[in-house]
């Protein structure tokens, strides 16, 4: 119905359901009017309009950028028509080579086209063809100013055509602004009167969060089970789900926003090889992701609203082919569910409760009752996500090492050390000792007592801090030995007098220090007898450290 209209040259709206062929609908008239060098070699073209691209394909997501660049080169491959897709994730080189090589068709991402187009890549001059696909999903993007800013830059006199499922008001009235007189085309079959396509059994349940595991593990194992597609409304649930059916024995893969381009494509790939039979997405992959021999989709969780319903059941039962889809609704999802049903004019307002041991979920979707929530080994014939090799896409937007949880040598909090730091700095690395508690504060105070004996080099507890010691109890002795006969009670002005011993003591000691060997012997004993006859009195309240005979001991008390 689109293609007589499209090659006139008039300006379309195609609507019809998921897997009814819009790709083709709007593929085969732009490959047909755009002019390629074949047609300057068999007479059908004077000469090609240039290295500009002729016609140009907006989609919403990434992965239905790259599925329409290889419906659209397999289609024009006879006429060597040269199709370049465009979208984020990917290095800026590649495609800017491209463009100055020259290509026919762009499909691309709004995001990327600006990008491009606003840096002198992309000349939007010569477009003569402008399709928007999956254009109401790119409303609900946000994307719609960025795709009235790509508008404004094409010609005024162009084809312009707009293909998707569903059609909100919004996207009527941007059809009213940007297009000239459309021809609005809505095609389903004679039977298919329903929203749904009627190929497609649709299984309903009402299940709890934490049976759900169990149940889709025995899902997975129904009878003539092909490729599975499991979808969900969050990245986190998304990147578990997959984990844990990867635990249980299935060949699973997840596809989310928050995986780089390479590990998305990479997932893609592995499902349409077959290496990976259970994909587990969320709704990036739910518009237009064609792939052959899809027989099961499952709602892990509840979709938002009828349309991503229509969308996420759209993925199998295309082209003719029938399947299955289950719908998984938690209790606090009623509601919502109650709207879809509504909306879509569903015989499903009341989902019975079910459960993994529920005899009617193995009746109805013909799972064996020998089924456990692990696959048998003897089943486990996939070759999994590891054997897909990633693709170097040199992405762009990524961080550093440290960023990616590598760890940096040297590092503090990625194994790091003072010694590496050390042995950078003086090439050799002394053994790091584990430092006693309070110990810092025991050198700082040694360090401090010294300072005031004017040893600075005395740090330690040792052989120098003795000769100190006994160089100010001899200074002590010789200066007054009454002093030292009577100890100094403790005053209110305690903090006065001791802000005015460190420069005593230091000059004390700084003289003591030279004319030790010339003191007097006699006043140096007599000090010691002193020393030991206040030892014999009696303690004070306050319990005090006990000198003994050693000069050190004396020292210290003399210091204090």
């Amino acid at each position: 119905m689109t293609l007589p209209v499209a090659l006139a040259g008039s300006d379309v709206i195609g609507q019809a359901k998921t897997g009814t062929g819009k790709t083709l609908g709007f593929g085969i008239p732009l490959l047909q009017r755009v002019v390629t060098a074949v047609d300057v070699e068999s007479g059908r073209a004077t000469a090609v309009p240039g290295t500009s691209p002729q016609a140009l394909v907006v989609v919403p997501t990434r992965e239905l950028c790259v599925q329409v660049t290889n419906d659209l080169l397999g289609a024009g491959k006879m006429r060597a028509v040269r199709v370049l897709s465009v979208y984020g994730g990917r290095a800026y080189e590649p495609q800017v080579d491209a463009l100055r090589k020259g290509v026919e068709v762009v499909v691309g991402t709004p995001g990327r086209l600006l990008d491009l187009a606003g840096q002198g890549h992309l000349d939007l001059s010569q477009v003569r063809m402008l399709v928007l696909d999956e254009a109401d999903e790119m409303l609900d993007l946000g994307f719609l100013p960025d795709v009235e800013k790509i508008v404004d830059r094409l010609p005024a006199r162009r084809q312009t055509m707009l293909f998707s499922a569903t059609m909100p008001g919004q996207i009527i009235t941007l059809a009213r602004r940007y297009m000239n007189r459309p021809t609005h085309i809505r095609a389903s079959a004679p039977d298919d009167q329903g929203t749904t396509v009627a190929s497609v059994a649709q299984h309903i349940y009402r299940a709890h969060a934490m049976d759900k595991p169990e149940m889709l593990a025995r899902i997975l194992q129904a009878k003539d089970r092909g490729l599975v597609m499991v979808f969900c409304r969050t990245k986190r649930t998304c990147a578990d789900l997959a984990e844990g059916l990867t635990e249980r024995g299935f060949a699973a893969a997840a596809v989310h926003g928050d995986l780089g381009q390479g590990a998305r494509e990479q997932a893609l790939r592995a499902f349409r090889n077959g290496k990976v039979d259970v994909l587990v997405a969320t709704d990036v992959a739910a518009r237009g992701i064609d792939v052959d021999g899809v027989t099961h989709v499952v709602n892990y969780q509840c979709p938002e609203d009828e349309k991503t319903y229509l969308h996420r059941i759209g993925r199998t039962g295309r082209a003719g082919a029938s399947g299955v889809a289950v719908t998984l609704v938690d209790w606090e999802d009623m509601p919502r569910w109650g709207l879809i049903n509504k909306a879509l004019d569903l015989p499903f307002p009341e989902p019975p409760e079910t459960y993994s041991t529920s005899s009617h979920l193995y009746s109805e979707l013909q799972i064996p009752e020998s089924a456990t929530g692990v696959l048998p080994r003897a089943d486990r014939t996939r070759a999994g996500l590891g054997a897909e090799v990633v693709e170097d896409l040199g992405e762009t937007g990524k961080g550093g090492r440290g960023r990616s949880g590598t760890s940096r040598p040297g590092g503090r909090g990625h194994g790091g050390s003072r010694a590496q730091s050390s042995e950078g700095e003086s090439g050799t690395a002394e053994p790091s000792r584990r430092r006693a508690p309070g110990s810092r504060r025991r050198r700082r105070l040694n360090e401090s007592v010294a300072a005031e004996a004017g040893a600075p080099g005395a740090v330690e507890t040792g052989d120098a801090a003795e000769t100190v010691a006994e160089a100010a109890v001899v200074d002590a002795g010789a200066k007054d030995a009454a002093e030292v006969r009577e100890p100094r009670k403790r005053t209110r002005t305690r903090t006065r007098s001791r802000s005015t011993a460190p420069d005593t003591v230091a000059e004390n000691a700084t003289e003591a220090a030279g004319t030790a060997e010339k003191a007097d012997a006699a006043v140096a004993d007599e000090a010691n007898d002193t020393v030991e006859g206040e030892a014999s009195a009696p303690r004070r309240r306050r319990r005090r450290r006990r000198p003994d005979a050693s000069s050190g001991s004396a020292a210290a008390e003399a210091t204090d």
